[in-house]
């Protein structure tokens, strides 16, 4: 999505990615992003959570109207979980240890 957004901008259409990965997509240089500190997979926010994802899309919009420099990014206030361990056991497989990155992909 980083690319089309790029691609979007250098063609004059305005553009917002919503996204988890913050170090992809900042390193990509969208000119918006609005980051949820969430699990790949799940920008907009968790399922049927309503109200944060409404959020989110405000988010979205507020930026689209508001930024002002290129690359700006900004952070919405939810959190996935209060245990900040997850983001350990995100990729674990349900076995508690965190996996080695796989090869090729």
């Amino acid at each position: 999505m980083s690319l089309v957004s790029r691609y979007l901008e250098a063609n004059g259409i305005p553009s917002v990615v919503i996204g988890c990965a913050r170090d992809i997509v900042e390193h990509a240089g969208v000119a918006r992003f609005v980051f949820n500190d969430f699990p790949l997979g799940n920008p907009a926010g968790k399922a049927f959570d309503d109200e944060s994802q409404r959020d989110t899309l405000e988010h979205a919009f507020g930026l689209l109207e508001s930024a002002i420099a290129p690359r700006t990014t900004v952070q919405t206030p939810y959190v996935w979980s209060d245990d900040p361990s997850w983001r350990d056991r995100y990729l674990d497989g349900g076995s508690g240890e965190a996996q080695p990155a796989r090869e090729g992909g």
